[in-house]
């Protein structure tokens, strides 16, 4: 039993994932993770989605390492430097022109939840609207603005202040399958008398991690495009967590064909699992005067050493997206066949790519128990959704193929277990 008597006592009770994986961590490689007791497991977690690339993948950790012992920027508030340079060119060339697309970008705080606020104040001021659309089941932070546009009740039961100016409306699927939930939207954009303020902006993720691995289809963001631009409205897609290639393009929006005004990166962005964000903006809607949003941690030169690295090695070529959408395909069809194999659990297969879970609205808490059992099989797997229904997985997006395998079989003797009702024995190949 690990030791954890010093975070128990001296960390605030708001920890969480600690509770759910009770071990000391010590070292990380690739997909693989070791406590201080030197016992590996298989990481389906990756940070949450920050970390694509797997812990400490060698080239990125050979060119940190360089620049930090050649005395290079570290912090750089927002001042001009050759590593902001380096990446800014890589991936406007790399990344925007090839795909078509232009946009301004703008560097914020250190979290996801910086890069939202920004792109909510940038929206209402090129706007002058202050009201912002968001869905259910969403998520895009937990500081006070942020939070305003995310619909699980406990982060925002948590503020004890009003979060205002958003409305929510029914994501894709929301009312089951044979509803289109954008004709709701579209006759409140239609009827003044509606009770919907005219919106400066829609925000969107087109798949939803925290709220439950639910993906909107191609033709219900093509509508939803289609009507933020009848009416005028800035349409924003978080891709904080479905982005750099997560769904297997780059960005989790192009199988769509569609191209937001505002697009939000943070989580693997830097490749390395180090701070950073970003806010691509419209040029038109550049409307900031200078030193209107801030932060003195938005100049983190090592994540954009790093992150420059990545998109020249992984994004040059479509092999690397390839490779994650193959692996996501493996993923899919051995879900596919455990849901199908437990007809009395009800499971279904949400999202896309390498994101991707196992739900059940019927059991919702057995989710729970396979992350569980997963864990002391030597497999970290979480749980998402309104009430942690589904099992979300979430693997580096190198992965190697047998720990792949290793780790969806004792996912699958987790199911078979928690679902018989039975407890786990930790495989001795993991």
């Amino acid at each position: 039993m690990a030791d954890l008597s010093v975070f128990e006592q001296n960390e605030s009770a708001v920890r969480s994932y600690s509770r759910n994986f009770p071990v000391v961590f010590d070292r990380a490689r690739g997909a693989l993770l070791w406590d201080e007791d030197d016992r590996q497991y298989i990481d389906l977690l990756s940070g949450a989605g920050t970390l694509n690339y797997g812990h400490n993948p060698p080239s990125l950790k050979r060119t940190l390492v360089e620049y930090i012992a050649n005395d290079r920027i570290t912090h750089g508030l927002d001042l001009a430097t050759v590593a902001k340079r380096r990446f800014i060119e890589t991936f406007t060339s790399v990344i925007l022109h090839p795909r078509g697309l232009d946009y301004r970008l703008q560097f914020t705080g250190p979290t996801g939840t910086n890069a939202v606020e920004a792109a909510l104040k940038v929206a209402r001021q090129a706007t002058g609207r202050s009201n912002v659309v968001a869905f259910t089941n969403s998520f895009h932070g937990v500081s006070v603005g942020s939070l305003a546009v995310t619909a699980n009740r406990k982060y925002r039961s948590a503020a004890r202040t009003g979060l205002g100016d958003a409305s929510f409306l029914p994501y894709d699927g929301y009312l089951g399958a044979g509803t289109n939930t954008l004709e709701y939207l579209r006759k409140l954009l239609d009827d003044p008398s509606g009770g919907l303020d005219m919106p400066a902006a829609v925000i969107v993720e087109t798949v939803q991690g925290e709220g439950g691995l639910n993906a909107a289809s191609n033709g219900w963001l093509q509508e939803l495009q289609a009507l933020c631009r009848l009416h005028e409205i800035i349409l924003i897609v978080d891709d904080i967590q479905a982005g750099i290639g997560r769904t297997g393009s780059f960005f989790s929006f192009e199988d769509a064909g569609i191209v937001p005004d505002i697009v939000i990166l943070s989580k693997s962005l830097s490749g390395y699992g180090l701070p950073m964000s970003l806010v691509l903006i419209r040029p038109d809607l550049d409307v900031w005067q200078p030193g209107a949003h801030s932060g003195t941690f938005r100049g983190n030169n090592l994540a954009f050493e790093c992150a420059a690295e990545a998109i020249e090695q992984f994004w040059t070529t479509d092999e690397f997206e390839r490779a994650t959408r193959n692996k996501g395909l493996v993923v899919f069809e051995e879900l596919q066949r455990l849901a199908l194999l437990y007809p009395d659990a009800g499971l279904q297969v949400r999202g896309r790519g390498l994101m991707i879970g196992l739900a059940s609205t019927s059991r919702p808490k057995l989710a729970g128990e396979v992350s569980r059992l997963a864990f002391e099989r030597g497999v970290i797997v979480e749980t998402s959704g309104g009430k942690g229904e589904v099992l979300k997985l979430l693997p580096p997006l190198m992965i190697e193929d047998d720990l792949l395998t290793s780790a969806l079989a004792a996912i699958g003797q987790s199911l078979h277990d928690a679902v018989e009702g039975r407890t786990a024995e930790r495989s001795p190949a993991a």
